[in-house]
């Protein structure tokens, strides 16, 4: 598509390097969803792969062009399921994987960081004083630094979503996207805007981490100073220009929904789809919830990007 970073060809490329656990993922229709949100609801289901994430089609292909390279070692900053899935795919190659996240990130996927291998360091701070860290590393071990969704890596394996979604044969209007970086939204937008243009690309953040949709909204890079939100997969305050602008092309809108209607829609998920999600997957029925009237009669796709959720938090939030 004229006008983003990304291609498609290179999106319908990635489909021949991503290991095959991660490509051609369930989309199903939920009537007892249909029900209770007044319009029709497809689940694509990014959750049933090795890293129970999305980002293991983005990973894959850093990691491949990495081992073609001949690099060795490789490290990103991650809020955990990027680590997760760097992690996987690198240690499939022989590739030393280095991961840093903040000290306050959710246990359970910083466990797995460590389970897969890769070494784990933690800072006491946000994601973006993680991202600072793990570009100094990059810059003194003279390594390889994964920037997530400033890579086109990330976004065009991510488009591979996107493809299958094309390709599905199913009917519907609008996808509903979880935004965070942009990996996600810029590689999923791309391919609706070029393949299926009708569509409409609805992108969701929480209101207590809203500096990229407000950045939409403005039309340039808003940060803001802190996050409030249980969605940490998407709390990110220093929107990445190169990204934005990939956004303004490819988003139809860009909306903020309430913690509250975060819990709601992950207990909708739970009781109606029966799937344990983690908050950042619920944002695209969080938004349905917050705005009835607009999706009502419309067939709506809501990606479920991740699982990655500490059992106590989650019973907490969702009393399961």
């Amino acid at each position: 598509m004229e006008g983003t970073r990304l291609d498609t060809g290179r999106v319908r490329a990635a489909r021949g390097v991503i290991d095959r656990g991660f490509l051609d993922t369930p989309l199903f229709r939920c009537e007892a969803l249909e029900a209770e949100l007044g319009c029709g609801v497809s689940i694509k289901l990014e959750t049933a792969n090795p890293v129970r994430s999305f980002k293991g089609r983005g990973t894959e292909v850093v990691a491949r062009g990495l081992v073609e390279s001949g690099s060795r070692a490789v490290v990103c900053a991650s809020a955990g399921n990027l680590g997760q899935a760097l992690a996987w795919s690198g240690r499939g190659r022989g590739l030393e994987v280095t991961v840093v996240a903040s000290r306050f990130a959710t246990v359970a996927k910083l466990e797995r960081i460590r389970a897969l291998g890769a070494r784990l360091e933690l800072v006491d701070g946000d994601h973006e004083l993680a991202r600072d860290r793990a570009a100094a590393i990059a810059q003194y071990e003279g390594i390889r630094l994964v920037e997530d969704s400033l890579d086109l890596e990330t976004c065009e394996g991510a488009g591979t979503i996107g493809l299958e979604l094309v390709e599905s044969g199913a009917s519907f209007d609008t996808v509903l996207v979880a935004l965070g970086g942009g990996a996600l939204a810029t590689g999923v937008g791309h391919v609706m805007k070029e393949l299926a243009p009708g569509v409409e690309v609805v992108c969701v953040q929480p209101s207590g981490a809203p500096a990229m949709t407000l950045s939409w909204h403005e039309r340039r890079v808003v940060t803001t100073e802190s996050t409030d939100t249980i969605a940490d997969g998407v709390a990110g305050r220093r929107p990445i220009p190169e990204v934005l602008e990939d956004l303004l092309q490819v988003a139809d809108d860009a909306v903020l929904v309430s913690e509250a209607s975060i819990i709601a829609g992950m207990r909708m998920l739970f009781e109606h789809a029966g799937l344990v999600v983690e908050p950042s997957a619920a944002l695209g029925i969080a938004a349905i919830l917050e705005d009835r009237e607009r999706f009502a009669g419309r067939d709506v796709v809501t990606i479920v990007c991740g699982s990655n959720v500490d059992a106590d938090a989650y019973q907490r939030w969702v009393g399961r």
